[in-house]
């Protein structure tokens, strides 16, 4: 046998290592796990989503947790951890089973007792859930996976609560962890949702992680927004804290992170440009003017329409940054145009900004000239291109107006004083909520504080209070429109606030991303999309 040359049995090892390694290189890649990482719009510092209506903590909620019932993308609620459940003919009496199979993530069974100790706590914090306590509810375990809610009066927004979407979401907890007080926040993170909380690889400030669920059930239906399956599609997600939006845009444009949660409006242009990123819109939200009603002068709700009638909103939403087509002209409701409870009863007078008219309202109310303080953000950008643009309507309009420029956290410990101006108070502040947080008289986040609330503002009307509650109480669409009429009706003659416009987020996601078009709304959907393990 002749003996090759060195040279040639090297290249000829080399040749048979391609053709081996190349499959034995898939099959690794094939079982690489797969993840998906995301910017959050902001640091996850709370694990309670029945503690705080942090939008951070509610998304945490959605992948840890599960509810019983979810919205689709129509605002319909559909059984998510229910199997069936059944409602008597007057209403008072609702029965419910759980589907078979459902586990914590310590692997423990979810039961009937479980759920009720956690609606039980959620019930003392929520808008809903005070609303269904106010009506007599009371909760039963009737076995296992079986319970009741009975109630003494009608309450016509059973599903509506147990699916809500924001704010406070009726997540289930072991028993043991919802019997813990809810005057403070839960941290024990075991839920029954498509990803468990990898809690030893959690860097506050930096990053949090998510490893898929493996014994999640989903549901046969396919996902629609928050209904339908909710089984995750990845290995492990994980969220990366960038707070500075330069080194965010890039993270994303290197193929670093897939996703930006919230993309800041002065971004969006440049990553629609990129062929290697989609732009995605994402949510409605509704810009805010916050008035504090127990300082003059917007005591006097003479002079809060005078604000309603001179804010062009277009010109506000415009100066947020946001682009022509992801933000409205005008939005006649104080709900979200276009959301299931859009109204435009009693708007007629404010459909069209005029500062001339607005300045004759202002001299009608005897305002003397003295400053309105407001609370200028000075690290959130959109909101102070926002406010900046109401200083200069309020100003023509004939107010004397002094900017107290602060970083957002100062603002929001700031807001929470009542004394007077001259010892630290304020007039207003521009904020915005988003949609599920201002669609309805019980969810808006300003409209569904009653009287004696705590909401910055405390606005109080006691014929408003009576009328959302009325609302609450219907029973038939027709019964719950003609109250949500009169409902509006009252709020722009009292303006709890001022809306100064309706925009859209937008997400920012890797092209190579698969099924962004699941995405919907302003909650990150992240258990519905896909990607390939890397290579």
């Amino acid at each position: 046998m002749p003996i090759r040359p060195r040279r040639t049995l090297l290249a000829a090892c080399a040749a048979l290592a391609l053709v081996v390694g190349a499959p034995l290189a898939e099959a690794v890649a094939a079982d690489a796990p797969t993840v998906l990482r995301m910017v959050p719009q902001a640091d996850l510092k709370i694990l309670d989503p029945m503690f705080t209506t942090n939008y951070v903590t509610r998304n945490y909620g959605y992948l840890v947790y599960d509810t019983l019932f979810g919205q689709d993308r129509h605002g319909v609620p559909k059984p998510q951890m229910v199997e069936r459940y059944t409602r008597s003919d007057d209403g008072l009496v609702w029965s419910f089973t759980l589907r078979d199979g459902l586990k914590f993530h310590d692997g423990t069974a979810v039961t009937a007792s479980d759920c009720v100790a956690s609606l039980e706590r959620w019930s003392a914090r929520d808008n809903y859930g005070r609303a269904m306590v106010a009506a007599g509810a009371k909760w039963r375990i009737d076995g296992e996976r079986s319970f009741t809610l009975t109630l003494e009066r009608p309450f016509g927004l059973v599903l509506e609560g147990l699916s809500k979407v924001s704010g406070m979401i009726p997540v289930i907890l072991p028993e043991r962890v919802a019997r813990a007080s809810a005057d403070r926040p839960i941290t024990e993170a075991i839920g029954s949702g498509p990803y468990v909380f990898v809690g030893e690889e959690w860097v506050p400030g930096s990053k949090v992680v998510f490893r898929r669920n493996p014994d999640y059930v989903g549901r046969a239906e396919p996902p629609d927004f928050l209904s339908g399956d909710r089984a995750g599609h990845v290995d492990r997600i994980e969220w990366v804290y960038l707070p500075d939006a330069n080194s965010a845009t890039a993270a994303l444009r290197r193929g670093e992170v897939d996703m930006l949660e919230l993309v800041p409006p002065d971004y969006i242009a440049p990553l629609r440009a990129d062929p290697a990123v989609k732009v995605m819109r994402g949510g409605a939200y509704q810009g805010n003017m916050i008035l504090n009603q127990t300082q003059p002068p917007f005591y006097d709700p003479r002079v809060r329409r005078v604000v309603l009638k001179a804010i062009d909103q277009d010109e506000v939403t415009a100066a947020m940054g946001y682009p022509a087509d992801l933000r409205l002209k005008h939005c006649d409701t104080f709900f979200i145009c276009g959301g299931p409870f859009d109204t435009a009863v009693g708007s007629e007078p404010y459909r069209t900004p005029d500062v001339a008219a607005a300045k004759k309202m202002l001299a009608e109310t005897g305002y003397a000239g003295k400053p309105l303080v407001v609370l200028l953000p000075t690290d959130f950008a959109s909101l102070n291109g926002a406010a900046l643009m109401v200083i200069q309507t309020l100003r023509k309009v004939g107010f004397q107006v002094n900017e107290q420029p602060m970083d957002w956290a100062t603002l929001v410990a700031r807001r929470a004083k009542k004394d007077p101006v001259e010892q630290g108070g304020w007039n207003f502040y521009v904020t915005h909520a988003a949609g599920f947080d201002a669609n309805s008289p019980i969810n808006n986040f300003m409209l569904g504080a009653a009287c004696g609330n705590s909401m910055p503002g405390w606005p109080c009307d006691a014929k408003l209070d009576e009328l959302r509650r009325s609302w609450v109480a219907a029973v038939t669409p027709e019964e719950r429109k003609a109250r949500l009429d009169a409902f509006q009706a009252r709020a722009f003659e009292v303006v709890p606030y001022a809306p100064v416009g309706q925009f859209w987020a937008a997400y920012a996601v890797r092209a190579d991303v698969g099924h962004t078009e699941r995405l919907w709304g302003d909650v990150p959907l992240l258990w519905t999309l896909e990607k390939q393990p890397a290579k």
